[in-house]
C-alpha cells in the first residue's frame, strides 16, 4: 500500500507531552510520546506481549532517560522500541527481538507527522513556512466521516461557494466559474487563474471583493491554496493568505483535518482568527459527510462534471496514476 510510505499528519505537536497519545492512522492505531530528549516516539498502540494498549500506560524513569511502560505487565520500552525491562523477571536481559514495532516520526508545520513503512520521502510542502512577514496558526482537528480524497476535492472547488458559504465565501447570484489554468505537479497539481466573487474573503475583509485563489496539491492528502483579494477590500497593504490543509486517513472514510494558516494578520488573537476557519469549515462538514459514496470515485463515469470541475477532475486522474486506493473507489460506477 503506497499509502504507508507516505508522510501523514496525527497530532498537534504541542498535544504529545509528558503522557502517551493514543491516535490513529489508517486503520491502525499508534501511540505518540516524547523520549528524555523530547524527541517524539511513533509506535503500534499493542505491546508485543500480550497485546495491552501502550497508550494507557505511562513515560518513566528508565536508565537515566526515559521509556514507556505498559500499563498489563509494566514491561518497559525505551526510545527506539526495544524492550529494557521485564518486572516479573528483574534479572532477565531481553533480546533485540524483544520490541515495539516502531514508525519513522517527524515534526513540521506545528504537527507530528508519521510514515509507516518505507524510507525516506519528503513531507507535504507548505512554502509559506518559511515567509518570516507571516504569522502561522493551526486550526483543528477537524474529525470528519468522509474520505482524505474527498475533503481534498472540496478544497479544490470554488463552485460550492455561493451555496455552502453563503454571505461568506460567495453569494447564490455571483458563482459563475471563469476557466481557470490547472497543470501536472511532481507532487499533484497547480490550479492559477481561479477568481471568485466574495462578501467576505477574510476575518479582515471591510467589503466584498473579487478573489484570485491558487490551488496546489501537494501530496495525496494535502493542499495549500493563497488568496490574493483586491487590496482596498482588507485594509493591509499588501495582504496576502496561504492555508494548507493537511489531513490524517484514520480509515478509508475517516479522516482527521488541520489547516495551518499564514497570515499577514498581527492584530487578531489566535482565537479569532480560528473562530472564522471553524465557522467556514463547519459549514462544509455535514455537506461532506452527506456525501454517497464517501470514497471518491476514480472512475469518471461514476458523477458527473463540468468544466468548473476540472482540477477536481485532475486530481481524480492524479490519484489513479499514483496508485493511491485508501478513500478512493476505481471502478465505482456502480456505487
Amino acid at each position: 500500500m503506497i499509502e504507508k510510505e507516505l508522510w501523514h499528519p496525527v497530532a498537534l505537536a504541542d498535544e504529545v507531552a509528558q503522557a502517551p497519545l493514543a491516535v490513529q492512522l489508517l486503520g491502525e492505531g499508534l501511540v505518540l510520546w516524547r523520549d528524555a530528549a523530547g524527541v517524539v516516539q511513533a509506535w503500534t498502540d499493542r505491546c508485543p506481549h500480550r497485546g495491552a494498549q501502550l497508550s494507557l500506560g505511562r513515560v518513566v524513569p528508565c536508565d537515566g532517560g526515559t521509556a514507556l511502560e505498559c500499563p498489563y505487565h509494566g514491561w518497559r520500552f525505551a526510545a527506539g522500541g526495544r524492550s529494557v525491562h521485564v518486572p516479573a523477571l528483574p534479572d532477565f536481559v531481553p533480546p533485540p527481538t524483544h520490541r515495539a514495532t516502531v514508525h519513522a516520526a517527524r515534526e513540521a508545520h506545528g504537527l507530528v507527522w508519521v510514515r509507516m513503512e518505507g524510507e525516506g520521502g519528503e513531507l507535504s510542502a507548505f512554502a509559506a513556512e518559511h515567509d518570516a512577514r507571516l504569522r502561522k496558526i493551526n486550526c483543528g482537528p477537524y474529525d470528519v466521516e468522509t474520505s482524505a480524497p474527498r475533503l481534498v476535492e472540496n478544497f479544490l472547488d470554488m463552485a460550492h461557494f455561493g451555496f455552502v458559504h453563503e454571505g461568506w465565501l460567495g453569494a447564490r447570484d455571483m458563482t459563475a466559474i471563469d476557466d481557470y489554468r490547472v497543470e501536472a505537479t511532481p507532487q499533484g497539481l497547480l490550479a492559477t487563474g481561479c477568481k471568485a466573487w466574495q462578501p467576505q474573503s477574510t476575518i479582515h475583509s471591510t467589503a466584498p471583493a473579487q478573489v484570485e485563489y491558487r490551488y496546489e496539491v501537494t501530496a495525496p492528502y494535502a493542499a495549500v491554496l493563497t488568496k490574493v483579494p483586491d487590496a482596498a477590500s482588507v485594509g493591509i497593504e499588501d495582504y496576502q493568505e496561504s492555508i494548507a490543509l493537511f489531513i490524517c486517513p484514520m480509515e478509508a472514510e475517516r479522516s482527521r483535518v488541520w489547516f495551518r494558516m499564514a497570515t499577514a494578520d498581527f492584530e487578531r488573537d489566535d482565537a479569532q482568527l480560528r473562530a472564522f476557519q471553524d465557522t467556514i469549515f463547519l459549514q462544509d462538514k455535514p455537506v461532506l459527510e452527506s456525501q454517497r459514496p464517501r470514497s471518491l470515485p476514480l472512475d469518471l463515469r461514476a458523477e458527473l462534471h463540468t468544466a468548473a470541475d476540472k482540477a477536481s477532475s485532475f486530481y481524480r486522474r492524479h490519484l489513479r496514476e499514483r496508485g493511491i486506493t485508501v478513500g478512493v473507489r476505481p471502478s465505482s460506477i456502480q456505487a
